[in-house]
């Protein structure tokens, strides 16, 4: 059952940037959501070898670089900003490595508080390092259990917000994806990963209520940003990554149904559906993160942000300094601009013209606007189930890319045109009761990659409701 029956935000005009029904204030001051925008800064080490000959060296380098962006944010009067600490696999599977990196980064950020009281505040993201064997076990062994270690762990040793992005059902989707396989889409985002969530959004909440810290938000990146990136190289539609995004926001608000109170994590472009919904703030992305990755919806992601983040950049030398603060320098100066629109009583003029410079050139961007995010948000809370709010949202989607290519607000291409017909028909045609659509699904199924146990299913699932 959906934990959440009403919109926190019903109108467009109050689904704008700075502004969360409810704001989370941080252990160090920062307030996100009330009223202002801040910067978030995901940094990582370029590549190199992680082990313990080397693990001094990477100390080193994050603790020189979020002492250099701290110093930037005081020479450019920031008033403070997030610091993301996204830990590469090897730090994930061997916990001591993100835990000390966590003792450090905090170290430096307790320091500048201290000293100039700069109000920061420390996101810790671990990998959902069990993907890493086929069937991946989901709910049990080594991988799991130093996943939840490395949680625990960050949690004690200072890292305040807790994200993940999760993967359950990513082992179905993948093939979904490359088929433009609505139905498996459906199946892997509304069933699988929504299962999965429960589970492991239970113990998230547990070890940040254990710890005092925030449980913060997942996202769908190996999802609904897979998608993006596919239809940016032309491999599947882009209509099909849209309708993609809106189905990911069920999985992901499963998060916040079982405890996550946000900030939400930047790479969830469904974060502007879940903030509708829950009205917790929400850290959003776009232009800056080129650094890590291309998209056509750079401008309108920032239309609802509470944190603005520049995704993930390589600690390395640039013509104006280390990449991880000239990346932090873009950054506020987006969040001047949004805070001083704010201040001026202009912060919806600002928003629209982010939405207007994106949403007529793209399906994806077409369903971020306030607008389309509160028909999808609508159409999610109208249905009793995860099952039946992943059917809504993707019909409601499809129709409003249909009438998007009718009035001209957004271009559809006439190759890609036929796929909404498609989807729509098959989308209409999937079982009332989930019982019936598990069967359909498991009959289908290659168990060599996909284990129906660890998402505690069985084969007989029709007689559920």
């Amino acid at each position: 059952m959906l934990a959440f029956n009403r919109l926190e935000i019903d109108s467009p005009q109050k689904l704008i940037f700075g502004i969360a029904p409810k704001p989370v204030t941080t252990r160090r001051g920062l307030t996100i959501g009330g009223g202002c925008v801040f910067p978030e800064l995901n940094l990582t080490v370029p590549p190199m070898q992680i082990d313990d000959s080397s693990f001094g060296r990477v100390l080193d380098m994050y603790r020189d670089a979020v002492r250099e962006a701290c110093a930037r944010a005081l020479d450019l009067g920031c008033e403070g900003f997030v610091v993301e600490l996204e830990t590469l696999l090897e730090m994930t599977l061997n916990p001591r490595y993100a835990i000390q990196l966590t003792e450090v980064i905090n170290e430096v950020l307790d320091g500048f508080h201290a000293r100039h009281g700069l109000k920061t505040a420390l996101r810790i993201t671990p990998n959902d390092t069990r993907e890493m064997k086929r069937p991946p076990r989901m709910q049990s062994g080594a991988l799991l259990e130093r996943m939840l270690e490395t949680f625990d762990g960050c949690a004690r040793a200072g890292g305040e917000l807790l994200s993940i992005e999760s993967t359950g059902g990513k082992e179905i989707h993948d093939g979904a994806l490359l088929a433009c396989d609505i139905t498996g889409v459906v199946f892997a985002l509304g069933v699988l990963g929504c299962r999965d969530m429960e589970f492991i959004w239970s113990r998230i909440a547990d070890i940040a209520l254990e710890h005092k810290t925030v449980a913060a938000g997942d996202t769908a990146c190996g999802f609904g940003n897979t998608a993006m990136v596919l239809a940016e190289k032309k491999m599947i539609p882009r209509v099909f990554a849209a309708v993609v995004r809106a189905v990911s926001a069920v999985r992901s608000l499963v998060a916040y149904e079982k405890g996550a109170v946000g900030p939400g994590k930047d790479c969830g472009y469904e974060n502007i559906y879940l903030k509708a919904i829950t009205g917790f703030p929400m850290s959003m992305e776009g232009k800056v993160a080129a650094c890590a990755h291309l998209s056509p919806v750079g401008n309108v992601a920032a239309a609802a942000c509470d944190l603005w983040s520049n995704e993930s950049v390589q600690n390395i030398k640039l013509l104006g300094g280390m990449a991880p603060t000239v990346c932090l320098e873009q950054l506020i100066y987006d969040c001047r601009l949004m805070n001083a629109a704010r201040a001026r009583g202009e912060d919806l003029t600002l928003r629209d013209l982010f939405v207007a410079s994106d949403a007529k050139l793209d399906p994806q961007a077409y369903i971020l606007t306030p607008e389309s995010a509160l028909r999808i948000a609508s159409a999610i809370i109208s249905q009793p189930s995860h099952y039946r709010a992943s059917k809504a949202a993707a019909l409601e989607a499809v129709a409003i890319l249909s009438e998007g290519r009718a009035s001209g607000e957004t271009h559809v291409s006439e190759m890609e045109s036929p796929y909404l017909d498609m989807m729509a028909s098959a989308i209409e045609a999937l079982p009332h009761k989930e019982g019936e659509f598990i069967d359909q699904m498991l009959a289908a199924a290659d168990t060599k990659n996909f284990a129906p146990g660890e998402y505690d299913l069985a084969p007989a699932q029709s007689l559920a409701a």
